[in-house]
């Protein structure tokens, strides 16, 4: 008889399960290419374990999605009210049903990524970006054909709803059921995408800091009311996901984590001037310097072409990129020169002192040779319903200081080509007085 449950061993959850309909959808070719765009892009030439996929994400994701709606839709969760407002949480047909699609879009929830994922999303025509492939890759007469070999059916634009959510799905219509299932994975608190991307890269960068006790948290995890502040008519009637009091400290530790991981591993320079060198080769290897729209086209496209042709650029002067290739295959990436302090990001208010700086360089030494990269802080502080002992919902800020003050994470980087390095260092220092002492009014 043949077997309908099958195992995959993982680093972080163990054991992964899915049946053989999933498994369908896991070999298709567009869900296999993923095990060729790696999740951290370029990092793993500064953390050297960051080499893992999106292919073993998606998986993740499916597995986390699956462990929340088991959680949130147990009977002994479930207060009469929620189960009033969503009768699918009961019924033994229609709960199952919302199962299957749930674990559908986790599992594709990331197809529509490009060539080392965020890295150059930005080479994607106007209007674009990879949750809009996504949609056309879950729609496409490819994966149609595999929605409809599996039995019962379903409807692919569900699994569009909740691999991207309300945000990033627009023309759908969108019911509270479908809203609430599409925050298991997306969502700003307690999306299962954020779960196990900071468990997954704190475990390949070797960074610790993106550990968090996501069993504890799981398990307090409930379908809850907002509570009730403001005047009643503002009141918003919209079920969340929140959790027992028993698990805030669990949620602090995740919303931390984010924080640690953006300071000491997204923003860490060296990985972020090797985007930027990708990019540069990408816009002059790609075709109108953009990735195309095209499906077919689309998916010809991994890390592996793109790694191909950067070698090949590197020995060849004559290839389109070729200063670029070098730049990364050699390591001669550019160093920072400048580094702004976060005080200095946050009091300019994101006229940031570095980007004067960069543009006075590019006058003095000449454009190719700086680079200037900057992410202006945002607030960071996230609130969700919270169950107290007594039964009362309250805010989750009105009761936790972590999460009130938690800081934001930012950078402001001037990199410079290392051959004019210590020419421009010197440069700086002769000048870091007028630096200092510029307005975000003053031009340089």
């Amino acid at each position: 008889m043949a077997k309908n449950t099958h195992e995959i061993r993982d680093p972080i959850h163990v054991f992964i399960k899915l049946d053989s309909q999933e498994r369908h959808v896991l070999d298709s070719p567009i869900f296999q290419r993923l095990r060729y765009i790696h999740q951290l892009a370029m990092t793993y030439l500064v953390y050297p374990g960051a080499t893992h996929r999106r292919f073993e994400h998606s998986l993740g994701v499916m597995e986390l999605a699956s462990r929340v709606y088991d959680i949130i839709t147990n009977p002994e969760n479930l207060t009469d009210e929620i189960r009033a407002l969503f009768p699918q949480t009961t019924d033994p047909l229609t709960r199952p049903h919302w199962r299957r699609i749930l674990r559908l879009a986790a599992l594709c929830h990331d197809l529509g990524h490009m060539p080392f994922s965020h890295a150059a999303e930005e080479l994607m025509p106007d209007d674009w970006d990879h949750e809009k492939m996504t949609r056309e890759l879950i729609l496409s007469p490819a994966m149609r054909e595999i929605w409809s070999s599996l039995d019962p059916k379903p409807d692919p634009e569900d699994i569009v709803k909740l691999a991207l959510g309300p945000k990033k799905a627009k023309g759908l219509h969108f019911s509270d059921w479908e809203s609430l299932l599409a925050e298991i994975i997306v969502g700003d608190a307690f999306g299962v995408d954020r779960m196990d991307y900071l468990l997954r890269d704190s475990l390949h960068t070797g960074v610790a800091y993106g550990r968090f006790d996501h069993f504890r948290l799981i398990d307090t995890m409930r379908i809850l009311t907002p509570p009730a502040h403001g005047k009643e008519e503002e009141r918003s009637s919209e079920p969340y996901i929140g959790v027992e009091s028993g698990g805030l400290l669990s949620a602090e530790a995740l919303l931390l984590a984010r924080y640690f991981m953006f300071s000491q591993v997204y923003f860490h320079p060296v990985r972020r001037i090797y985007d930027i060198h990708l990019k540069d080769f990408l816009s002059a290897w790609l075709e109108g310097g953009h990735y195309p729209t095209d499906v077919e086209q689309f998916l010809a496209y991994t890390d592996v072409e793109v790694i191909s042709a950067m070698h090949q650029a590197a020995k060849y002067s004559d290839h389109p990129g070729h200063v670029h290739a070098e730049r990364i295959i050699n390591r001669n990436h550019f160093r920072v020169f400048y580094e702004g302090s976060l005080g200095d990001i946050i009091e300019s208010g994101g006229e940031m002192k570095a980007g004067q700086i960069a543009e006075a360089a590019k006058k003095e030494f000449g454009g190719e040779y700086i680079r200037y990269d900057c992410y202006s802080p945002k607030d960071s502080t996230i609130d969700f319903p919270v169950r107290k002992r007594d039964g009362a919902i309250v805010s989750a800020h009105s009761i936790s200081q972590v999460l009130k003050n938690i800081p934001a994470a930012g950078f402001d980087y001037v990199f410079a080509d290392k051959k004019i390095l210590p020419v421009i260092e010197k440069w700086y220092e002769d000048n870091k007085a007028k630096w200092l002492s510029i307005s975000k009014e003053e031009e340089p």
